[in-house]
């Protein structure tokens, strides 16, 4: 058989897995049946040079017909990156995934550094951790977060570490978190393993990757919903309404985007099942 590559977002050309394929279908939690059902119908269409993106549309639009939650779940990357352009959303995002780990956070906080003011996107404390969480979101998943964003970071931190090192305060953060949408480079993965700098990314660390943490809390953005138009998704971020949890506790919020009764009953149904609130 010859031998099939496909185009990556990055622009990459990647030998065919169907494995993989099967792999993330399995980890939106699509059955084992359906999974390999839906790998059997993308190789049917498949060729030499096919997009990732063409690929992904593909299994998501089957997926939309036989389970909708696993189509949200499996859409995960891609609705993440619709919490642009201004990565606000994001910022808000991570924070919620922070609180649903335990932690107390506050977003978009000015620290004095010794040198300059820095605006530190979310500020997370939980017993005797302080800490600095970088939110650095990328449109596109084909851009990784490089050394350079590392090196950013820490130096931020250092700036600031240095200022309370000098006054002595009770204020200072115990380490820097780098968290992004996308991957890291080999460079960026191993400067934050040597400099101590916490780093999560779609796939970084193992078993502790943003997509784990995402589906551990519950926390997915309210841009996964599938029965939500673009234009709908857009006006809940507007609103200030980051997550699908949002929307199953407060479905007024709905309403108030002009979202009719029969409408609304769809949305609620699919946030409740891929999201349910635990009382």
């Amino acid at each position: 058989m010859t031998p099939i590559f496909i185009v990556k977002a990055s622009g990459e050309r990647e030998l065919w897995d169907s494995q993989k394929l099967e792999r993330s279908l399995r980890a939106a939690k699509a059955s084992g049946d359906l999974a390999k059902e839906v790998v059997k119908h993308v190789e049917k269409d498949l060729r030499d040079g096919l997009r990732t993106s063409d690929i992904y549309a593909h299994a998501f639009s089957l997926l939309k017909q036989y389970d909708r939650p696993s189509a949200a779940q499996y859409s995960l990357r891609r609705a993440i990156n619709e919490l642009g352009p201004s990565g606000f959303p994001f910022e808000r995002f991570v924070s919620e995934i922070l609180r649903a780990e335990g932690y107390r956070t506050h977003v978009g906080t000015i620290i004095p550094g010794f040198c300059v003011s820095h605006e530190v996107d979310v500020i997370a404390e939980k017993q005797d951790e302080r800490i600095l969480v970088e939110a650095k979101f990328h449109n596109s998943s084909g851009i990784k977060s490089d050394v350079k964003v590392a090196l950013y970071v820490a130096a931020r931190f250092a700036d600031i570490e240095k200022r309370f090192t000098r006054e002595e305060s009770h204020e200072r953060f115990t380490h820097a978190w780098l968290i992004t949408n996308t991957s890291f480079t080999s460079q960026a993965i191993q400067y934050g393993t040597c400099a101590g700098l916490a780093l999560t990314g779609w796939n970084y660390p193992k078993g502790r990757t943003l997509q784990d943490l995402v589906q551990e809390t519950r926390t997915h953005p309210v841009t996964c919903l599938t029965t939500l138009s673009p234009a709908h998704k857009t006006q809940l971020l507007n609103e200030g309404v980051v997550l699908c949890q949002d929307v199953v506790k407060d479905p007024t919020s709905l309403s108030r985007i002009g979202i009719g009764k029969a409408r609304a009953a769809s949305v609620l149904k699919e946030g409740s099942q891929l999201c349910p609130i635990v009382l």
